[in-house]
């Protein structure tokens, strides 16, 4: 894969955005661990949310979206005694370029194991009108999330849905307000710097409030 399409924020974890395999062009598979215990929180409990992005930059194929799946036995995947089963979660795609998801809590006869596997998260590149039809199908059987909505390709941009060109440059805006208040001139004729050390604060400051908030740039920035 020359580069990486999605953002996964899991609840509480970094921003992941290389999948753990890819078994072909258009698919991909995201293994996620739950938190492991420590000394301060000896049981954590497994995540429960999921925010699903498409990256900065990135634009899939014209009349595709990108269809989020769950695997029900992510122990199947690793050891393959059992064909993996997944459920349908929503999608991303043009007009709605994220979503975050509930993820169900496992049952008390799955919780060990969960603990121990993990969730995976299957990402798969399909038909836009496939992935809406889904979607409404999954609206008129559980109540209606937002979360999940998916315009379909060529039907609008979706209201206050940001486009992928009005997040980077949301995300170019929120790196410049931070960079310029650690800006200096040197050499004779003034040259205007940032230190890489600013950078790399900027950096990790982003990326906790991505992990804290996952949908702040879809909305307006002062």
């Amino acid at each position: 894969m020359a580069q990486p399409l999605f953002g996964l924020v899991p609840a509480g974890q970094p921003l992941i955005t290389a999948p753990s395999s890819q078994p072909s062009e258009t698919s991909f598979l995201y293994a996620i661990p739950h938190p492991a215990p420590t000394p301060a929180n000896p049981t954590p409990k497994p995540f429960a949310h999921l925010a699903v992005f498409l990256l900065p930059g990135i634009a899939l194929p014209e009349g595709t979206a990108a269809a989020i799946y769950v695997a029900l036995n992510p122990a199947a995947l690793a050891t393959g005694s059992e064909p993996p089963n997944f459920r349908f979660l929503g999608g991303v795609g043009p007009g709605k370029e994220s979503a975050v998801f509930k993820l169900s809590p496992p049952t008390s006869q799955q919780a060990g194991a969960a603990a121990a596997e993990g969730v995976v998260i299957g990402i798969n590149i399909e038909d836009a009108g496939s992935v809406a039809e889904r979607i409404q199908t999954l609206h008129s059987s559980t109540t209606s999330d937002p979360s999940t909505a998916l315009v379909k390709a060529g039907g609008g941009g979706g209201v206050g849905q940001p486009s992928t060109q009005v997040l980077a440059q949301r995300i170019i805006q929120n790196a410049f307000n931070f960079l310029a208040s650690f800006s200096g001139k040197v050499g004779a004729e003034g040259v205007e710097v940032v230190p890489l050390k600013a950078f790399q604060e900027w950096w990790r400051k982003f990326e906790n409030k991505v992990r804290n908030d996952p949908t702040f740039l879809e909305r307006e920035q002062d």
